[in-house]
């Protein structure tokens, strides 16, 4: 008589099972933790990025409308740019279609201003056509503007000295739109400055 050989497979232990599941539970847990702290970073960097975007496309508009400041075909009298006691706001004059007055009318845009709203962190612009301000760069946490003098350095102080303005400072510190409970420095909030010396081709001629 033949018997066949005895079926020596088992299955799995409980000891076994349990070892496998914690094993794999490790494992799990360490692939999220990467990858919520890979998320995190993305984050903090698509912010950043956005941040510094931000301040250098308001700096480069602000930039080339100051530039145009005192323009003046007709020969009238105005200041291109008068000094503000309030150095978060810049006024920008210009004759721009040569009539020999500052329009405000819709679409001119010969008188534009740059201000400071602290309550919104944002600076606004102002085009005086009767629009009033409007939203010109978000999550803005300062704005300065300095008037100078033809040597970079003398700051013009009175409204006296407009004829003397040849150079504006401006420095623009933008933030990240979130803070990040991570970053204890400035309230989570992460910073980038930039300040520019611009020089308005038409001022002092």
């Amino acid at each position: 008589m033949h018997y066949l050989p005895k079926n020596r497979e088992s299955g799995f232990t409980l000891v076994e099972m349990l070892i496998a599941m914690t094993i794999g539970l490790i494992i799990l847990t360490a692939l999220s933790s990467t990858f919520l702290i890979q998320r995190k970073t993305y984050d903090v960097q698509e912010q950043i990025v956005e941040m510094v975007q931000t301040a250098r496309a308001a700096m480069d508009m602000m930039t080339r409308e100051i530039r145009m400041a005192g323009y003046n075909p007709a020969g009238v009298s105005f200041d291109g740019i008068p000094y503000n006691a309030d150095s978060s706001t810049i006024d920008v004059y210009a004759d721009l279609n040569g009539n020999g007055s500052i329009d405000t009318t819709s679409g001119t845009y010969e008188h534009i201003t740059y201000l400071y709203d602290s309550t919104n962190n944002q600076i606004d612009r102002n085009t005086n056509t009767g629009g009033g301000n409007q939203p010109f760069a978000e999550n803005i946490e300062t704005f300065e503007v300095l008037c100078l003098k033809a040597d970079g350095v003398t700051e013009v102080t009175t409204t006296a000295e407009n004829a003397d303005i040849r150079q504006i400072r401006i420095t623009i510190t933008a933030r990240t739109t979130e803070a990040d409970a991570d970053y204890s420095t400035n309230g989570g909030y992460r910073t980038h400055t930039l300040t520019s010396l611009i020089t308005p081709r038409n001022l002092g001629l």
